[in-house]
């Protein structure tokens, strides 16, 4: 999150507007299209084998955050150029440095906007199969993960597994699963929605 928020900053507010910023700017746009199994591919060849860390933690943990990347990016700078031009020209007009009118202005009047791609970008990941199912998930670890480079369960990847491959399941352990998944989803909706209203109300533009 951290890295897409700077990243969006600096496209939105210091790079300069030449054909360079607007080609990163369509890149990322079309990567946060990129169908979750591409994503899961990169992530077997860059850190699973190129990088030497395995199916780990570590390795599912590092997919996720290249996929989630452009979706908290294209978010963030949308909210950023939300903020009307005039508040910023005010700031400097009374001697406020870039980052101050960015850390003072724009940021708190796009925080609502920011919030809420973050949390759907991140209920979009929690139910994603393919990069984890690739890149670190087991469908039955009998303990709990040592390190980052052990592997671990995902609900997602032990319903796919019991849905798919496992026979003899009873139809009420997979509904289950399947609903327990779609509420914590609905759940991380809502909680998006509720902060977007609750932070919006505080605007006053």
């Amino acid at each position: 999150v951290p890295v897409g928020v700077a990243a969006a900053i600096y496209l939105s507010e210091y790079a300069p507007d030449n054909w360079l910023t607007r080609g990163i700017n369509l890149a990322i746009i079309n990567l946060a299209g990129v169908p979750s199994i591409v994503h899961a591919l990169f992530g077997v060849g860059a850190f699973v084998i190129f990088a030497g860390f395995g199916t780990s933690i570590l390795a599912a943990s590092l997919t996720l955050a290249v996929m989630t990347l452009p979706l908290i990016i294209v978010a963030t700078r949308e909210s950023l150029q939300a903020v009307p031009m005039a508040f910023r020209e005010a700031c400097w007009n009374m001697g406020a440095t870039r980052w101050q009118t960015i850390r003072t202005v724009v940021l708190p009047n796009a925080i609502s906007g920011i919030l809420t791609g973050v949390i759907l970008s991140v209920s979009r990941t929690a139910g994603e199969t393919a990069p984890i199912m690739f890149t670190g998930a087991a469908f039955f670890f009998p303990f709990l993960p040592a390190s980052v480079f052990d592997q671990t369960m995902a609900m997602a990847m032990h319903l796919f597994v019991i849905s798919t491959a496992v026979p003899g399941v009873p139809d009420e352990l997979k509904y289950g699963t399947a609903l327990t998944l779609i509420t914590l989803v609905l759940l991380m909706n809502a909680a998006s929605i509720w902060f977007r209203s609750y932070l919006r109300g505080k605007k006053k533009w």
